[in-house]
């Protein structure tokens, strides 16, 4: 794995659900009540969430996304046949405090030891992140959490990685990128920033990226690779 184009970073920034945190945690907390949908159901919300995000950017549009979540949640719900209005509460509810993979604290823990800036920046809503960031005692581990809200569109909008230059003061070469999308690990790249896809589900690639960048399965190697040693 050559990490080469990985050195001088200053600031790692984060995509959050699906990198820092699980977002089929909220299904499968609801898993003997759904039975064999589960899967189904959690994969259909994270799709349809994403397929959304894209048709707002495309025609112009940008409510948030608590909103967009609980459209997608609607639209999968129909798919599974599922009519269940207190489930769907409950759904959403799951989802807004969704549970963090187990290496996450650790690894901040280590980045912010290496005197490393550590910063999110998600697609999700303020409030989404800031509910998620305190059920998991996130929040003394990052300098910044930032929502495309700022932008006013969502990523891969170059406006949004942009957001991170500016709040940080740090120039993109010295920007470490990590997410669990190939497509969002693009649109870091196609910035400038040095991106890291985090690929958690051993997925195939979608496509070739024409710029550098490293593939890991977990944010376990992570400090070792930035070269922060601390404990």
């Amino acid at each position: 794995m050559n990490t080469s184009h990985i050195s001088s970073v200053k600031a790692c920034v984060f995509d959050a659900y699906g990198t820092l945190l699980d977002f089929n945690s909220a299904v499968m907390s609801c898993a003997d009540e759904i039975d064999d949908d589960s899967a189904r159901l959690s994969d259909v919300w994270r799709q349809k969430q994403l397929q959304y995000t894209c048709l707002r950017n495309l025609i112009g549009e940008h409510p948030d996304f608590w909103q967009l979540t609980g459209e997608a949640l609607d639209f999968s719900l129909a798919a599974v046949e599922i009519d269940n209005p207190e489930l769907r509460e409950r759904l959403m509810a799951l989802y807004r405090e969704l549970d963090a993979f187990p290496e996450v604290s650790k690894t901040l823990r280590r980045l912010k030891g290496g005197k490393m800036l550590t910063t999110i920046l998600s697609n999700r809503a303020p409030e989404m992140l800031n509910a998620a960031v305190r059920a998991n005692n996130l929040h003394n581990l990052l300098n910044e959490v930032l929502s495309v809200e700022d932008a006013g569109v969502f990523k891969p909008d170059p406006r949004v990685y942009q957001l991170a230059v500016d709040q940080l003061d740090v120039a993109p070469e010295h920007i470490c990128f990590m997410s669990s999308n190939g497509w969002d690990t693009a649109g870091a790249a196609a910035f400038g920033l040095k991106a890291v896809w985090i690929n958690r589900y051993d997925q195939p690639e979608e496509h070739q990226l024409r710029r550098p960048y490293v593939v890991i399965d977990t944010l376990t190697s992570l400090p070792a690779m930035l070269a922060v040693y601390a404990s």
